[in-house]
């Protein structure tokens, strides 16, 4: 009742989301209780890591020398898969899951994720996740940044971040959660390796 706040009914609990301005009001989203439910609370105990290659919390510094390089469309496929040249100092697999950012051609300026990335002699065969939406054409340059698979042996090997791993290497798989006790085995009570 608008004549008399003190006559009131709760319709409804929630909380405000996002609130979007305009030029004569406001709009605001009202979610539920169950919207809480939503949120991320703690972390995840899993083998691989969390973390963003590059990321405050992983450490690794995408700008050196080791983990950057820029290339040269030498021969193209298709619209996810090419060859290129200038990163002959770069083995095998060091691109993949990486990002490549295109410089020149029709995608310039575009981000890409790349799937595979595999050395072979001077030129380098780079495939794409997804199509890019111009085609690529042979002269096209492009900068391209170091993948990681998340794995403690990745962080260890390639970037020697161990210490900045977020994951947890040694937690049992699914092997050992959907084992069980069977007749003749170790059933002693002794570390299980």
């Amino acid at each position: 009742n608008w004549a008399d706040p003190a006559q009131r009914v709760i319709l409804r609990k929630g909380y405000l989301g996002q609130i979007e301005r305009g030029e004569l009001a406001f709009k605001a989203e009202l979610r539920g209780l169950a919207s809480r439910l939503d949120q991320v609370a703690g972390r995840v105990f899993q083998r691989t890591c969390p973390w963003e290659l590059g990321d405050a919390r992983c450490g690794v510094d995408l700008n050196s020398p080791e983990h950057h390089g820029a290339g040269t469309v030498a021969q193209v496929f298709d619209a996810f898969d090419f060859t290129a040249t200038g990163l002959d100092s770069f083995a095998t697999g060091v691109f993949s899951r990486g990002k490549l950012t295109w410089m020149s051609g029709a995608n310039a300026g575009l981000p890409v994720e790349v799937k595979a990335h595999a050395a072979a002699g001077s030129v380098a065969r780079i495939s794409l996740f997804l199509p890019v939406p111009e085609p690529i054409e042979v002269g096209d340059t492009f900068t391209i940044t170091a993948g990681c698979d998340k794995s403690f042996e990745t962080c260890r090997d390639r970037f020697g971040n161990v210490l900045n791993f977020g994951g947890f290497p040694h937690i049992p798989g699914n092997d050992f959660v959907l084992s069980y006790p069977t007749q003749g085995s170790d059933n002693d009570g002794e570390r299980l390796g």
